[in-house]
């Protein structure tokens, strides 16, 4: 089922792929929608200034001029975003190779179009040392909207600036952190390295690896969200997910520096969504924080996480390669009352194949809910080694279901 499942996504996205080549290689033809955004409008870093334009069918329309600043760009892409959106057929917003300063960027749905492809060729960098000072909470929204791909690229979120006035003044009077790209009330969205002309392929995500906040992409309240072949490095989660997610399948992520691929953080408010059928296979983490984890607060909540794969993960030199923290409090502020319980039910989560080196003697910790303790918890075939010396690593199991094959 599971290899079925992978087919159906990589050919999925080879058919978006070919697709959004076909739709820019067409060009002028009347029957589908192009937006070529940047192709022959804005200027990469050290390149000349050009018009913007954007092309829809055989009509070409001048929309802006770009300077060396992000405000113009942004607002182009904002423009070629709202002209795909309104399509009436598929459409293709294309960034070419070079980098190009680019400010928040909320893209909402719903469309017309029937299916929109975002082929980041290039790399968006962050406009500003503190890109989030303007209040959001995220670099790159997508937002209610259906049937989006984005293929390829760099996104980079420039925080060392951030985290360095942060260190410097302990947090005082520098602005919050945010998430890269976050996908949310959104479904049919994949998110892919399966494109051409960027060198090594993939989509890449970095931030400061001393970023907290910083996570590289977040899922909420979102239904059907592929993501294959990224590379994330980030201060934060590598990828997060949310509350409200439902079937997510992530493939083939390369993950370090960061916090590893996190459920959660759940149940800090009573009334919240569950999540429920996630896969992860094929992951690679470097010396990361955390492997693949999930994360409740302790306290009441009708949540839940059901129905989860991780599969066939590479851990080098991580501290926590498989954890389940039901007593989650960061930086121990504002944590529950002592001998506070999580709500959040988790059950039928299944660890297989999972091999390399902890760099802590405590590889897998299960730190269940008293609660709601954890049933279901499967391992098959694990491999892990602490610090690469071949000693056994020790798991950790409170008030848990959890069995060994």
């Amino acid at each position: 089922m599971e290899g079925e499942r992978s087919s159906q996504i990589r050919r999925r996205a080879a058919e978006w792929r070919e697709a959004s080549r076909r739709a820019v290689d067409a060009g002028g033809s009347s029957d589908r929608n192009v937006v070529e955004f940047l192709e022959r409008c804005c200027k990469p870093a050290g390149g000349r200034k050009r018009a913007v334009t954007r092309r829809l069918g055989s009509r070409k329309t001048m929309i802006g001029l770009n300077k060396e600043v992000a405000t113009p760009t942004t607002q182009a892409f904002l423009r070629a975003w709202a002209a795909a959106c309104s399509s009436t057929s598929p459409a293709s917003v294309y960034v070419p190779p070079g980098r190009f300063p680019i400010g928040h960027l909320h893209l909402t749905g719903p469309c017309r179009s029937t299916s929109i492809t975002l082929h980041i060729a290039g790399t968006l960098s962050s406009s500003a040392a503190y890109p989030y000072s303007g209040g959001s909470p995220d670099w790159i929204l997508l937002d209610g909207v259906e049937r989006v791909s984005l293929l390829g690229g760099t996104l980079d979120g420039r925080g060392s600036a951030l985290w360095a006035c942060k260190a410097s003044q302990g947090g005082r009077r520098c602005p919050a952190g945010a998430t890269n790209l976050r996908v949310r009330k959104s479904k049919e969205v994949v998110i892919s390295g399966l494109t051409s002309g960027s060198e090594g392929g993939g989509l890449r995500i970095s931030a400061a690896a001393n970023g907290p906040n910083t996570d590289g992409l977040h899922v909420e309240k979102s239904e059907g969200i592929t993501v294959t072949t990224a590379v994330i490095g980030t201060g934060d989660d590598c990828v997060s997910v949310g509350p409200g997610t439902a079937n997510l399948w992530l493939e083939r992520i390369t993950c370090g520096p960061g916090h590893g691929i996190s459920i959660g953080s759940l149940g800090k408010r009573f009334k919240e969504a569950g999540v429920e059928n996630v896969t992860v296979r094929w992951a690679v983490f470097k010396s990361t924080q955390n492997g693949l984890r999930i994360k409740t607060w302790a306290k009441p909540s009708g949540g839940f996480v059901r129905r989860v794969v991780f599969d066939h993960a590479i851990m080098h030199n991580v501290h926590n390669p498989l954890i389940i923290d039901q007593n989650y409090c960061p930086h121990n502020r504002g944590c529950p009352a002592k001998g506070a319980n999580s709500g959040v039910s988790i059950s039928e989560v299944q660890y297989s194949d999972i091999r390399g080196s902890s760099a802590t003697a405590v590889a897998m910790s299960f730190d269940c809910s008293r609660r709601a303790p954890c049933r279901g918890i499967e391992l098959r075939d694990i491999r892990l080694t602490y610090n690469d010396e071949g000693q056994v690593v020790l798991q950790q199991c409170w008030r848990k279901g959890v069995w060994n094959r």
